[in-house]
Order: structure tokens, then C-alpha cells, then sequence
């Protein structure tokens, strides 16, 4: 006598993995988009480098950092270009903190370095509160 085979899955096999994948998509969509900004983020760091490196020449030419009250493109007397980035495209200065404004798609991104000691911050809600790099 031959047995009856029965072939496929079960509903709730089904669902059990439907109910598990779900879960993961939960836990693994915010931790992407974080890393997502995170990663956009890092045109500002290089950005408000840059702007430290060149703020401490000014700063031995002329004992004090230069400010930069509006947020600017560019800046000559520092040799800061930042037209041809893709999400920082703007930057002020004002003594203590270099801080890039993050544009289309990384509107809502900041990054900030500070001056005399090097310290790389960023935030993600408008400056409100920020994290270490």
C-alpha cells in the first residue's frame, strides 16, 4: 500500500515565517536608514575638515579664526569650495564650530567640528542634539 504523501506547507508554516521576516524588515529598516544618514553625513565631515585645516592657517596668519556669519558655498580668503557637493553644500563659521548644512536628501543632517580641539559631531533633528562621530 502506498502512503499518501502530502507535498507543500502548511498555513502556519507560512505564517510563522511571514510573522519572523516581518520582524526582521522592523528591526533592520531603521537601523539602515540610520546608517543611510550616518554614511551622508560623511560629505559634512569632510567638509567641516577641510574647513578646520584651512581655519588653523588663517588662524597662524592671523591669530583668530575667521567667521563666517551667513552659510556660504565658498570662501576665498580660506580656499573653501563646497559647490560641488552632493548633500553639503553650505557651511558658517562663527570662532568655535565649523558647522555644514546638509541639502536635498540630507536636509535635516548637520555636522559640526570644533575648531581648537577637532571634535566631529553630527545631528540629525536640526542641531538640537548631537552625537559624536
Amino acid at each position: 500500500m502506498k502512503k499518501n504523501r502530502k507535498k507543500g506547507f502548511t498555513l502556519i508554516e507560512l505564517m510563522v515565517v511571514v510573522i519572523i521576516v516581518g520582524i526582521l524588515a522592523a528591526i533592520a529598516i531603521p537601523l539602515y536608514t540610520g546608517q543611510v544618514k550616518k554614511s551622508k553625513a560623511s560629505e559634512g565631515a569632510s567638509l567641516v575638515g577641510s574647513i578646520r585645516t584651512a581655519e588653523r592657517v588663517y588662524y597662524s596668519q592671523h591669530n583668530e579664526y575667521k567667521v563666517i556669519e551667513d552659510a556660504v558655498s565658498s570662501d576665498e580668503d580660506l580656499g573653501v569650495d563646497a559647490s560641488g557637493n552632493k548633500y553639503f553644500t553650505t557651511f558658517s563659521v562663527d570662532g568655535t564650530y565649523a558647522v555644514a548644512y546638509g541639502s536635498g536628501d540630507a536636509a535635516d543632517i548637520q555636522v559640526r567640528i570644533k575648531l581648537d580641539d577637532g571634535t566631529l559631531e553630527w545631528s540629525t533633528d536640526g542641531g538640537e542634539s548631537w552625537k559624536v562621530f
